[in-house]
């Protein structure tokens, strides 16, 4: 059996390949365990760790305030947001810009923040989950989510509530078809969509974003 497995065309062999590729994802998990384990004994937050040579302060407004922080060339502004400033209801899910959870609004237009580079933000204005609520009173997009149970484990709402507060914005009365194509980059796992769509019809009706 031995001798089968060799290659005789001077080809890697499939059994080869295989067992090179377990190791490189096996070598890929024991690095970024050991990164997180180095967080943790730190007690530093990720940006401190992973500096690189060029960094630069960027200065933007975050749900109304002025908002300044240092950021490397390649940091994303999801990061900058939950790392650095404890913007954390921004939600970290897929961080490859399908899903949707870390949709943040970026002078007004809602965006994937794990694709978005901090340095983008310089200059402009962020809105996240956070800034929704006002003297202690949800936003109705908020509270209509809460009121159609529009919500099941929870990751996916930050992002699903920014898209929809960016639409209610732009168009005060949408179809359910205009409701579902705003949508079309937030994905719920929970297959709450139903429940989602109600809430936004009654935040309509409620007259509010």
């Amino acid at each position: 059996m031995k001798d089968k497995e060799k290659p005789t065309d001077g080809k890697f062999s499939r059994r080869g390949f295989l067992k090179g590729t377990s190791l490189g994802v096996a070598a890929g998990t024991m690095l970024g365990s050991a990164r997180a384990e180095i967080r943790e004994q730190a007690g530093l937050p990720q940006a401190r760790l992973l500096k690189a040579a060029a960094e630069h302060k960027v200065t933007f407004s975050l749900n109304g305030a002025k908002t300044a922080a240092t950021v490397r060339t390649g940091h994303t502004l999801l990061e900058t947001l939950r790392d650095q400033l404890e913007m954390t209801g921004t939600k970290l899910v897929c961080d490859h810009g399908t899903c949707g959870a870390c949709t943040v609004l970026l002078d007004g237009e809602p965006v994937n923040s794990c694709l978005t580079l901090a340095c983008d933000a310089d200059g402009r204005a962020v809105e996240t989950v956070e800034g929704l609520a006002q003297d202690g009173k949800l936003s109705p997009i908020q509270e209509a989510f809460a009121k159609e149970d529009a919500l099941q484990c929870g990751f996916c709402t930050p992002g699903m509530v920014m898209s929809c507060t960016a639409l209610l914005r732009a168009n005060k009365n949408p179809s359910r078809e205009e409701t579902q194509q705003a949508l079309c980059g937030n994905i719920c796992r929970c297959g709450t969509y139903i429940n989602i769509f109600r809430a936004v019809d009654s935040a309509v009706k409620a007259g509010g974003k």
